[in-house]
């Protein structure tokens, strides 16, 4: 017998919709709202180069790490009301960071928000699952929420440039908390509340050890990248690998795991969420490098750099909501594929620049870049999706945000350090010889630490410091855009190999009380 067809989504839905993607604008937005504001911050709070780092990447770090353990919460206590306690949460919390007082306070302050954060993102994609049962509908509102991160993490250095630009670094986070109100009076009326029957309660064993295997391996990688082979990054990230391993263990044996191993045997929910990985290293190791191009080697101020990185995000968002569009005219790998073989070549385009590397070409090749992700970005995320049992989808998204997030962090931790070390490799080849020791340790920090020490040098040394120093900082962004060059071809690759008989699902998405058929996923060619 034939299964009728689900009513289409109403005003109701669509309202719902405008309400999940507020706590995902704040969200990307808080990713990337600091790239600007760390010279501020830097020269406030005084924070070492290692506490720039964690400022930066405990954020990313946490929200990944606990993104697991949130959405099997969200299964068992509720979508919406797991949504609705962790914005409170992140407003409150963002009021703390905007007014800490020392760097370990902004790190304390950004690790909660990562813990606050990690709780609305399995919950914003989950609630989709009732609220669009059209498949078409759904493929286009999974687009919309991709592109409001895409747009929130683009337009977090415009924010922070304008908000720099007439008040303290602290008022970056109090953007938080207005959109934050607007989802407390309205989500309770426009959302429905959904949870999974029959979810026991938290292992926390395994909460324990997914926290410990994500921080440890990170840990380790960023640290081995930035400071070179060392006793205890070493230690750290063989404990977290470690533990990973043991996590992946107990979930085999547990009646009512926290993370359903069984989801990654379908081959276009585990390819999908290498894809969204591999998106996310090259995109926020590109901003990164970006951000600090455009003020500290070409000398914009923090709105006009800003103003700047708005297009990249303008050319994604095309990108992005072009992808139902593509879904229905040829197959996923097709789509995403091509996607990325369009990324890889705008990476490379300012990887070999050379010499010619200037704003005209890193903006071209960043727009080129982001266009290409916007397929793998939505066409990865509906698979991973609607391929998801509906008693597990709460888990499948926060997979799904999970690699995002990874991939994230991954791009600043890895793209990032793999430039510092380049950095201060060329750096150190090239300081002139007259700059004083204290102040040529500090350019070796970062290349905004290298400007602040040449204000205090005679004219004719800040000159020679500045221009190597600008010159090590462009051959190590031009190193580390190579690298997503590289990764986004191989993800080209991988999605064509591996996807090429994977095929868009049906018209419809299954509901999460599990009575429809799961007849969403994508079915192989016969």
């Amino acid at each position: 017998m034939t299964t009728p067809a689900p009513s289409r989504a109403g005003w109701r839905e669509w309202l719902g919709l405008a309400v999940l993607v507020l706590p995902l604008f704040i969200l990307a937005v808080d990713m990337t709202v600091l790239l600007l504001a760390m010279p501020s911050i830097s020269a406030d709070l005084r924070p070492g180069a290692a506490e720039m780092l964690w400022i930066m990447h405990v954020y990313g770090f946490l929200i990944a790490g606990f993104l697991i353990t949130m959405g099997r919460l969200g299964d068992r206590v509720g979508r919406r009301r797991l949504l609705l306690v962790g914005s409170a949460a992140f407003a409150g919390v963002s009021v703390f960071a905007a007014f800490s007082t020392s760097a370990e306070a902004l790190i304390a302050s950004r690790a909660l928000l990562g813990v606050a954060g990690a709780s609305l993102m399995p919950s914003v994609y989950a609630l989709l699952r009732p609220m669009f049962r059209d498949r078409r509908q759904f493929t286009l509102a999974i687009a919309i929420l991709v592109s409001t991160f895409t747009v929130g993490t683009a337009l977090g250095p415009l924010v922070g440039g304008i908000v720099l630009e007439y008040f303290w670094w602290g008022a970056v986070f109090l953007i938080n908390v207005p959109p934050v109100l607007v989802l407390l009076a309205v989500g309770p009326f426009v959302l429905p509340e959904h949870r999974s029957p029959g979810v026991g309660p938290l292992d926390l064993p395994s909460v324990l050890l997914s926290l410990a295997g994500m921080l440890g391996i990170i840990y380790g990688i960023q640290e081995t990248a930035e400071h070179g082979f060392g006793a205890v990054p070493t230690a750290v990230a063989a404990l977290g690998a470690l533990a990973a391993t043991v996590f992946v263990r107990r979930q085999l044996r547990l009646a009512d795991p926290l993370l359903d191993l069984r989801l990654f045997a379908n081959r276009a929910f585990s390819v999908s969420l290498v894809g969204v990985v591999t998106v996310g290293i090259g995109g926020m190791g590109a901003e990164l490098f970006l951000a600090q191009y455009l003020q500290s080697v070409l000398g914009l101020r923090p709105l006009e750099a800003g103003l700047l990185m708005v297009l990249p995000a303008a050319v994604g968002l095309v990108g992005t909501m072009s992808a139902p569009a593509l879904a229905r005219r040829m197959r996923p790998a097709y789509a995403m594929g091509g996607g990325l073989l369009l990324s890889a070549a705008g990476y490379l385009l300012i990887g070999v620049a050379g010499d010619g590397l200037g704003l005209a070409v890193a903006l071209s090749g960043l727009l080129l870049a982001m266009f290409g992700q916007g397929p793998t970005w939505t066409l990865g995320s509906d698979l991973i999706l609607a391929t998801s049992p509906p008693e597990r989808v709460g888990s499948a998204s926060a997979m799904q945000e999970v690699s995002g997030e990874l991939g994230g962090a991954l791009g600043m931790a890895l793209v990032g350090s793999a430039g510092m070390v380049v950095y201060r490799s060329a750096l150190a080849g090239s300081m002139p010889g007259d700059v004083p020791p204290e102040a040529a340790a500090a350019a070796l920090d970062s290349v905004g630490a290298a400007g602040t020490a040449a204000a205090d040098l005679p004219a004719g040394t800040a000159e020679g410091l500045l221009a190597a120093a600008h010159e090590s900082f462009t051959a190590a962004a031009q190193t580390g855009f190579a690298l997503a060059a590289v990764l986004s071809a191989l993800g080209a690759v991988m999605f064509g190999v591996l996807l090429r008989d994977v095929r868009s699902g049906a018209e419809h998405v299954p509901d999460t009380d599990g009575t429809e058929p799961a007849a969403a996923a994508p079915v192989p060619e016969p």
